[in-house]
C-alpha cells in the first residue's frame, strides 16, 4: 500500500490567529502520521499537510481529526456552505522525491522514488 498525503487549508478569523497556532501546536498526532507540517500561506491563511503511512491510517484518524476540528471550528471562517471551514484534499503519494541540501543556499539534490 502506497503513502497518503491529506491537505487542508484552513481561513483563520483575525482575532484567533494566536490561539490557532496554539491549538495546531497541541494537537495530539494520530496512530499512523508519518509528519505532518503547517503553512502559513497567506494573511490569516493556512495549510495542513499530513503525510500517512497508508489510506487505512487516515481512515482511522478521521473521527479524531474531526473532534479536534469542533475544537477551533469558532477560529474558522467558512470557505462556502458546501465545503464548511476547511478545504480538504487527500490521496496517494505518486512521487516521493527527497533531497539534500549540502550548504544553506545551495541547490538541493535527490533521487525520485516511486
Amino acid at each position: 500500500m502506497s503513502k497518503f498525503i491529506s491537505v487542508v487549508k484552513f481561513k483563520v478569523k483575525t482575532e484567533e490567529e494566536n490561539n490557532f497556532i496554539a491549538a495546531m501546536q497541541k494537537y495530539n498526532l494520530p496512530e499512523g502520521l508519518i509528519f505532518r507540517k503547517l503553512i502559513k500561506t497567506g494573511e490569516y491563511s493556512y495549510c495542513s499537510i499530513i503525510e500517512w503511512a497508508n489510506e487505512a491510517a487516515l481512515e482511522n484518524a478521521r473521527p479524531h481529526m474531526i473532534a479536534f476540528l469542533d475544537t477551533i471550528r469558532n477560529m474558522l471562517i467558512e470557505f462556502s456552505q458546501e465545503l464548511g471551514v476547511t478545504d480538504p484534499a487527500s490521496g496517494p503519494v505518486v512521487i516521493d522525491q527527497s533531497g539534500l541540501v549540502a550548504e544553506s543556499g545551495k541547490t538541493i539534490t535527490g533521487k525520485i522514488k516511486v
